[in-house]
C-alpha cells in the first residue's frame, strides 16, 4: 500500500508569534492531516521574528523556537516541522537531511498567505499553491506590470484567492491571464471551536459584549488602480461606525493593538469597551475562549475588500460562526457565496447594524445555532481543503 502524500504548509506563525496567525496555519495543518495527508510546517520567510518578551522584532530565535515547538507538539506534529533564522539560515525542529529528505518527496506545497518568496529547493515540489488572504493588491501589481510580484507568484502552479468573487459581475478584483486565481476560503477545524462541555447553541453568562480582535492602523498597502486609491488600513472603516455604541443597547468591545493611548480614549468616550488583543493573543487558548465568551462578533472589513466587492470573509469571522457566535460583519459580496440573515450578517449602513441586532435579540439561539451550521457547511476544513485539492489536481490520499 503507497505511503500518504507528502505535503508542506509554509507560514509565518514564528515571525508574527500571535493567537490569530497560529489559528489560520493551525486550520490547515490539522485539516490535511485529517484528510490523510503527511503534513509538514516549514517556516523560512527570511524575516526577523518578533519576541513579545522583548517587545520588538529582533534577530535572535530563541523565542520564536519555543513557541514553535509549543504550538507543532499541541497539533500533534512533534519533530515534522522546520524553522530557518534569518539571522545566520540555521534550521530549527528538522535537520537539514531531513528537510532535505522532505523537500524531495513531498507533493504539495501551500504558500499560505504569500509569506514566502519561494527558492530553489521549495520549487523542487511539483505542486505550488500560493494563497492569498488578501486580495485585489497582488492583481493590481501584476496588472500594473511589477516584475517582482509577477516573479513571486510565478514560482507557484496554482493560485487560490479568497477573494471569492473574482471573475463575478460586479467584482473589482483584476483579472490576471497569466495567473488562474481560483476562489477558496479559511478552513477550520469545528471540534476545536465547540464550547466547552459540548453546547451547540448555549450564550456566554452575563452581560455578554459583541466582540471582534483587530489591530488599529495597517500601513504600506494601499493600491492605486483605475485612478482610484483602494485603502488598506482598518480603522478608516471603523470611524464610520464608531458611535454604534449610542445607537444600540447592545454591549461592544474591541479587544485592540493599539499604542495610540488618544484612540484608545476616543473609543471609550464612544461607549466602546477596549480590551488588550496583545495580551490575549501571546497563546493560542486565550484568544480562543475570548471569542467563545462573546456574545457575537461585531467587526468592519478593509476598504480595499469592500470597495471592489471582492467576496472576502474573515479567517477570524469564520472562528466565531465555528464557535457558534453569529457575526455582523461590513459587506464585501460574500453574500454571493455564504448565506446571510441567520447567524451570519453582512451591512452597508447603521441601519443594517441595528437591524442585524434586533434580529440576534429575537432569536439569539436560534442564531447560533445558524452560525455553526454555517460553519460546519460552508468552512470546514475537510471540505474546503478537499475541494483546493480536487481544483489544484494535487495527489489526493487512499481511501
Amino acid at each position: 500500500m503507497p505511503g500518504k502524500p507528502a505535503l508542506i504548509v509554509m507560514g509565518f506563525m514564528g515571525q508574527s508569534p500571535f493567537a490569530g496567525v497560529a489559528w489560520q496555519a493551525l486550520h490547515y495543518l490539522e485539516g490535511f492531516r485529517r484528510l490523510g495527508y503527511d503534513v509538514y510546517y516549514l517556516e523560512d520567510t527570511g524575516s526577523w521574528p518578533f519576541d513579545p518578551e522583548q517587545d520588538a522584532v529582533t534577530s535572535r530565535s530563541l523565542y520564536t523556537v519555543r513557541y514553535l515547538a509549543r504550538l507543532m507538539s499541541w497539533c500533534g506534529l512533534a519533530g515534522k516541522w522546520s524553522y530557518r533564522s534569518p539571522s545566520d539560515g540555521g534550521l530549527h525542529g528538522l535537520s537539514p537531511a531531513a528537510l532535505e529528505r522532505v523537500l524531495g518527496r513531498a507533493e504539495v506545497l501551500l504558500n499560505v498567505t504569500g509569506a514566502t518568496i519561494l527558492r530553489g529547493e521549495h520549487t523542487r515540489v511539483p505542486v505550488r499553491i500560493y494563497v492569498e488572504s488578501d486580495p485585489f493588491l497582488a492583481q493590481v501589481e501584476v496588472r500594473q506590470g511589477m516584475q517582482k510580484t509577477v516573479s513571486f507568484l510565478d514560482a507557484h502552479t496554482h493560485w487560490f484567492t479568497f477573494g471569492e468573487n473574482i471573475g463575478r459581475p460586479g467584482c473589482g478584483i483584476p483579472l490576471c491571464t497569466q495567473f488562474d486565481f481560483k476562489p477558496t476560503r479559511q478552513p477550520v477545524v469545528m471540534d476545536w471551536w465547540r464550547q466547552p462541555g459540548g453546547g451547540r447553541d448555549g450564550s456566554p453568562g452575563g452581560p455578554a459584549p459583541f466582540t471582534t480582535i483587530t489591530s488599529w492602523r495597517q500601513t504600506g498597502k494601499d493600491a492605486l488602480w483605475e485612478g482610484e486609491t483602494y485603502l488598506w488600513s482598518k480603522h478608516l472603516e471603523l470611524l464610520k461606525f464608531v458611535d454604534l455604541p449610542r445607537r444600540t443597547g447592545e454591549p461592544l468591545e474591541m479587544a485592540l493593538a493599539c499604542r495610540e493611548e488618544e484612540v484608545t480614549r476616543m473609543l471609550r468616550s464612544r461607549g466602546w469597551r477596549v480590551a488588550d488583543a496583545l495580551a490575549l493573543s501571546r497563546d493560542i487558548f486565550p484568544y480562543r475562549d475570548y471569542i467563545l465568551a462573546s456574545r457575537g462578533e461585531f467587526t468592519v472589513a478593509k476598504d480595499q475588500y469592500v470597495r471592489p466587492w471582492t467576496g472576502w470573509f474573515s479567517d477570524r469571522s469564520a472562528c466565531f460562526l465555528a464557535a457558534g457566535r453569529p457575526v455582523v460583519t461590513q459587506d464585501t459580496g460574500f453574500g454571493a457565496v455564504l448565506p446571510a440573515g441567520e447567524g451570519l450578517f453582512p451591512f452597508r449602513t447603521m441601519e443594517d447594524i441595528l437591524a442585524a441586532f434586533e434580529a440576534i435579540r429575537a432569536d439569539y439561539p436560534g442564531h447560533c445555532r445558524a452560525a455553526r451550521e454555517i460553519a460546519e457547511e460552508y468552512f470546514s476544513a475537510e471540505r474546503v481543503l478537499a475541494r483546493m485539492m480536487e481544483r489544484a489536481g494535487a495527489p489526493a490520499p487512499a481511501a
